[in-house]
C-alpha cells in the first residue's frame, strides 16, 4: 500500500481532492508541453490516489 487512506491526515475532504487534483492538472500541463511519459506517471499518480482515496477509503464511523 502506497498510501493509507484512513490516515489523520486524509480526514479532511479538501486534503483528499487537493491529493488528486494537483497530480492531474501537473499531468495536464506535461501533456501541453507534450511530455506524454510525465503526463503519464503523474496521471496514474492522480487516477491511483482518486480510488484509494474515495472508493477504497473507509467512511468515518
Amino acid at each position: 500500500m502506497l498510501v493509507d487512506p484512513n490516515a489523520p491526515f486524509f480526514r479532511h475532504l479538501w486534503v483528499r481532492v487537493l491529493c488528486v487534483v494537483l497530480p492531474l492538472i501537473w499531468a495536464a500541463v506535461e501533456l501541453y508541453n507534450d511530455n506524454p511519459f510525465w503526463a503519464i506517471l503523474f496521471g496514474g499518480a492522480g487516477v491511483y490516489l482518486a480510488i484509494e482515496l474515495f472508493i477504497k477509503r473507509k467512511p468515518d464511523a
